[in-house]
C-alpha cells in the first residue's frame, strides 16, 4: 500500500512524519518540485533574512531522517497531473506513480506584478528558500531598496532590508499598511513603526511600471511620475495557491482552495489536502476560509495523514493563527476577522508604546485578538472565540481583568 504526499513542504513533511508515528508500515512518497528538502518558510522572510540563523536551522527534518523513517523523499519530482481512474500522479518526466491515498499540499507561489519591468533584473519576490537566499545577497549589497506591498512579507523584508543599512522605500496602494488584515488603526502602528526606523512609507501610491538600465532594475515609477531610485525592487504582493492540479483534475474548489470536509478529505475520498490550499470548515468561526500561514500548514498535514488511515477522530479544529517579528515588535494573531466584518474594535494597553492587545468583535462576540509584545495570552484568546459567548468589551479592555476569567 502506497501514500503519496505531492508537496514536500511544511504540511507534507509532517504528514509523512505523522504516518510513521501513527503506526503506517506501507510505502510513504513524498514529491517536492523544488531541489531542497522540506523546509519551514518564516525564517525566511526573518532571522535567515537577517543572516541571524544558518540554512540548516529552516530545514523540517534532518537529511537522513528520511531514509531513517523510510520515507522515499524525492525532490526536483514536479508533479503534472492526478489521473483519480487510475489512482495515479503523473510527473513531468512522464513516470506514473500509483497511490492508495493521496495528499495534496502544494502551497503556494508569489504573486507577480503585473507592470511593464516586472521581469528585470533585480526585481525580486520571496516565497521560497531559494528566493530568500537570492534576497539575503541582493540586500547586503545594495543601498536603496525598493519594497512594493506593505503586507507581513513586505513589511518582513522591509525590516531586514533596514537592520542591513539600506535606504528602504515602502510603496503601498491601500490608506495603511496590513489595511485588509488589521484595519486603519493597527495598521497605522506598524507604519509608525517603520518610519521610526528610518523607512520611507508611502502610502495610497499606485506603481506605473520598473524602470530599468541595461535590463537591471533601477526604480519604481509611480502613477504621477515619480521615479523612487532602487538598487532592487522587492515585490510582495501576496500569494496565489497552487490549485492547478485540483483544478485539472476535477476537484471542488472554493475561495481560491480545495475544498475539503472536517477529515481534510476532498470531493475524491482518496484525495485530501492541506496547508495554504485546502479551505476549511472553522467550527468555531461558523465559516470556510484558506489561510496560507504557517500554523496551518504545521496542523493540518498530521491532521490529514491520521485522516488517511481512517481514524474516526482526525478532524481539523485549529483557528487561524499567524505571527511576526519585526524589528523590536513581535505579534500573535488568533482566530480571523476579515474586511469590516468587526463591529467594534477593543485595545488593552497602549498602541502608541506597542504594546498591547487588540480585540476584534462582531454583535460582542470575538473574532479575533492579537497581542503585540505581550505575551502568554493567546491560548485564552483562542479560548474566548470558541466559547462563542458575548464578551463586554470594558472586560477585555481593563488590564485588571485576567483574560484567563473571561
Amino acid at each position: 500500500m502506497t501514500h503519496v504526499i505531492v508537496g514536500a513542504g511544511l504540511a507534507g513533511a509532517r504528514a509523512a512524519e505523522t504516518l510513521r508515528e501513527a503506526g503506517f508500515d506501507g510505502e510513504v512518497v513524498l514529491l517536492g518540485g523544488e531541489e531542497h528538502r522540506p523546509y519551514e518558510r518564516p525564517p525566511l522572510s526573518k532571522e535567515y533574512l537577517q543572516g541571524a540563523a544558518d540554512q540548516d536551522s529552516v530545514f523540517v527534518h534532518p537529511a537522513e531522517w528520511y531514509g531513517e523513517a523510510g520515507i522515499t523523499l524525492r525532490t526536483g519530482a514536479v508533479v503534472t497531473a492526478i489521473e483519480r481512474d487510475a489512482a495515479e500522479v503523473v510527473l513531468a518526466d512522464g513516470e506514473h506513480v500509483g497511490y492508495e491515498r493521496l495528499l495534496l499540499a502544494t502551497g503556494s507561489s508569489a504573486r507577480r506584478l503585473p507592470v511593464p519591468g516586472a521581469e528585470l533584473d533585480g526585481v525580486l519576490h520571496l516565497r521560497t528558500l531559494d528566493d530568500s537566499d537570492r534576497l539575503r545577497t541582493a540586500v547586503l549589497s545594495a543601498d536603496r531598496v525598493a519594497v512594493i506591498g506593505a503586507g507581513w512579507i513586505g513589511l518582513e523584508v522591509a525590516a531586514a532590508a533596514r537592520l542591513a543599512g539600506a535606504e528602504v522605500t515602502v510603496l503601498e496602494a491601500a490608506e495603511q499598511p496590513l489595511l485588509a488584515a488589521l484595519g486603519p488603526d493597527i495598521g497605522a502602528v506598524f507604519a509608525e513603526l517603520h518610519r521610526e526606523r528610518g523607512v520611507d512609507v508611502r502610502l495610497g501610491v499606485q506603481v506605473a511600471d520598473i524602470v530599468g538600465e541595461g535590463g537591471a532594475a533601477r526604480g519604481v515609477r509611480l502613477a504621477d511620475g515619480e521615479v523612487v531610485a532602487a538598487d532592487i525592487v522587492v515585490v510582495g504582493v501576496g500569494a496565489a495557491p497552487n490549485i492547478g492540479l485540483a483544478e485539472a483534475a476535477g476537484l471542488d474548489v472554493e475561495q481560491g482552495g480545495v475544498v475539503v470536509d472536517e477529515h481534510l478529505r476532498t470531493s475524491d475520498p482518496r484525495i485530501h489536502a492541506a496547508g495554504d490550499i485546502a479551505t476549511i470548515r472553522y467550527p468555531a468561526l461558523d465559516r470556510r476560509l484558506r489561510v496560507e500561514h504557517w500554523a496551518t500548514a504545521q496542523n493540518s498535514g498530521p491532521v490529514a495523514a491520521r485522516a488517511m488511515l481512517d481514524e474516526p477522530t482526525a478532524t481539523y479544529d485549529a483557528l487561524p493563527y499567524f505571527f511576526t517579528d519585526q524589528y523590536d515588535l513581535g505579534m500573535e494573531y488568533t482566530g480571523y476577522a476579515g474586511p469590516g466584518e468587526a463591529d467594534e474594535l477593543v485595545v488593552r494597553g497602549d498602541l502608541a508604546s506597542r504594546e498591547f492587545v487588540a480585540f476584534w468583535l462582531r454583535s460582542g462576540r470575538l473574532l479575533a485578538g492579537m497581542n503585540v509584545n505581550v505575551w502568554d495570552v493567546a491560548e485564552d484568546i483562542d479560548r474566548i472565540i470558541r466559547a462563542g459567548r458575548p464578551v463586554e468589551g470594558g472586560l477585555l479592555a481593563d488590564p485588571g481583568v485576567p483574560l484567563g476569567d473571561l
